[in-house]
């Protein structure tokens, strides 16, 4: 194997591993000898995962919600007592919402916005870093969005959280660096997993209009965005760090 690609004898925590994102890369990893922790809130999803394994031994699931900081501590010692350390954690679990100006956002859907898509985050690295402090070296990658490094009409809560998670991966960046601790975010445009199937996003028509707004004249391949995630997570890539990553076929460069 690859070098590069070797992810032998490392073990990863994946959330929101029940479908899209990290359902892929806990197959790449997983075939690639990394040892997986996967959580997600859908039991069911997560057992279809392990199904897909190539070596579903080296896996554990635990069903978990991201909001809560207990779940981010129960994932870390179950990395820690089953495999006897923490080396990645790809902070992956995040929802959408239903398309609304800025003018027709509610404290609901702020609320779901940041318990999820930020605190899942934030209580994350809290857990995970000190057990990656501990082994003497660690990758964190999260994912945030195109929308975490500018503007998308209509989505402007989904927008702030994920602006947050931009700002707290270079933050993470910073204060850990000396550490051997690497924190990166992947930035994703549009790619139809189910974080899509929201009112505004989930007809066939909306996103052939979004594909039109972009230099490649299509959406990402959740396998396309997989395949960077994997890149970004190479034992290889040993000096980027506090990166936003944009992968989006061109349209920041508009």
């Amino acid at each position: 194997m690859d070098s590069l690609l070797d992810f032998t004898n490392k073990t990863a925590i994946i959330t929101g591993a029940a479908n899209g994102f990290g359902r892929l890369l806990a197959k790449e990893l997983n075939k690639r000898a990394c040892n997986l922790v996967l959580s997600d809130i859908n039991q069911a999803g997560l057992d279809e995962t392990l199904a897909t394994l190539m070596q579903p031994n080296n896996a554990r699931t635990l069903v978990a919600d991201v909001q809560h900081e207990s779940s981010a501590k129960a994932l870390v010692e179950l990395a820690c007592s089953e495999f006897g350390q923490l080396d990645i954690a790809v902070n992956n679990a995040g929802i959408a919402h239903e398309m609304a100006a800025t003018h027709e956002l509610t404290e609901e859907i702020f609320d779901q916005q940041f318990a999820v898509n930020v605190k899942g985050v934030a209580f994350g690295m809290k857990y995970q870093i000190p057990a990656m402090l501990k082994a003497g070296h660690g990758h964190i990658l999260n994912v945030s969005s195109l929308a975490g490094l500018g503007g998308a009409p209509k989505a402007g809560a989904y927008v702030a959280a994920k602006h947050a998670v931009a700002g707290i991966t270079k933050t993470a960046a910073v204060e850990y660096a000396r550490y051997n601790i690497q924190t990166n975010a992947i930035c994703p445009f549009f790619s139809p997993t189910n974080i899509m199937d929201v009112e505004g996003l989930n007809s066939e028509e909306i996103r052939a209009t979004l594909a039109k707004g972009t230099p490649m004249k299509r959406l990402g391949d959740p396998q396309e965005m997989v395949n960077v995630m994997l890149l970004l997570l190479s034992p290889g890539n040993t000096y980027m760090n506090g990166q936003t990553i944009a992968v989006d076929g061109g349209v920041t460069s508009w």
